[in-house]
């Protein structure tokens, strides 16, 4: 059974804050998607919609497409909950949005820039999360993104509730049915997994064969970066710890999708732009070893 295409794409802001840089770096690697966060620092959730159209009409004009926002909702404390200690990597505070309701607001900008998907998270760590408190958020989530025509992606994230890919498992399997099994067909309705094998390895909770043959079939996007896992820190794809070949390989393999979105997350600041480069090329290889095609 052939493995799933892999429609190649790159976060915008980890090649460079500015949307020039984005757009040269697309141009020089054969890149044409980029899922969008920041430009010049600044989060699309806190600009108006003539902004962020204002993005969406020059990276049409560079012939590049945007499957996804990476938002950042949900990446926040939950209601009457104490934030956790220490910094957060892209957190976002609700009230620099623009408009009252951020959650519209997200799936608003992923109209204007003709995003499919909008990503969000869990909300911080907490003692004495289950997965029941997404729930009423989640589904009003899934409402205005019907809305839209787009799909929920929920990423595992090691700072928020679900960090593990068998936390953002469980959750899954704690839906009523009738979500789960809308969640689980070939053709993605809703709200979906969106995988992030990078993050459980740095939580040191590398998947188990169960969570991921469960969570396979219903993925249709993934991010890729790797670990020095000694050194705590994320490298460029290829260059750390985690077997991606094998990880790759194993996760395609249960997915029913035609195609999934392999988004690149460098998270390597110091020399972003080549860090990226180098996982790109990575991801073409590892794809290439596996006989994925990367489109």
């Amino acid at each position: 059974m052939a493995l799933p295409r892999l429609a190649l794409a790159v976060i915008g802001d980890e090649i460079g804050p500015s949307l020039p840089e984005m757009i040269s770096f697309c141009a020089e690697h054969g890149v044409g998607r980029l899922d969008m966060r920041t430009v010049d620092g600044r989060n699309l959730l806190a600009m108006t919609l003539e902004e962020v159209a204002a993005i969406g009409e020059k990276l049409a004009s560079a012939g590049i497409k945007v499957p996804a926002v990476v938002s950042p909702l949900l990446k926040w404390p939950a209601p009457d909950k104490d934030p956790p200690g220490g910094p957060v990597d892209f957190a976002f505070d609700p009230a620099q949005c623009p408009q009252d309701d951020v959650l519209t607001h997200a799936f608003d900008v992923a109209t204007v820039l003709g995003a499919s998907r909008v990503r969000i998270f869990s909300h911080l760590r907490y003692p004495g999360f289950t997965p029941r408190d997404l729930h009423h958020t989640v589904y009003r989530l899934m409402d205005i993104a019907a809305a839209h025509d787009a799909i929920v992606e929920i990423e595992n994230e090691p700072v928020c509730n679900l960090g593990s890919i068998a936390e953002l498992a469980r959750f899954f399997a704690a839906l009523p049915e009738s979500v789960d099994q809308q969640s689980r067909r070939a053709e993605p309705l809703g709200l979906q997994p969106l995988v992030d094998i990078g993050n459980s390895y740095a939580m040191g909770a590398p998947p188990a064969e169960a969570d991921i043959a469960y969570l396979a079939p219903m993925v249709d996007m993934i991010h890729l970066k790797d670990c020095d896992l000694d050194a705590r820190r994320t490298v460029p794809l290829g260059d750390g710890d985690i077997p991606w070949t094998k990880e790759l390989e194993r996760l395609l393999a249960g997915v029913e999708a035609s195609e999934v979105i392999a988004s690149i997350e460098t998270h390597c600041p110091h020399d972003p732009r080549n860090a990226t480069a180098r996982s790109v090329s990575a991801l073409r290889r590892i794809a290439g070893e596996i006989g994925a095609e990367v489109v």
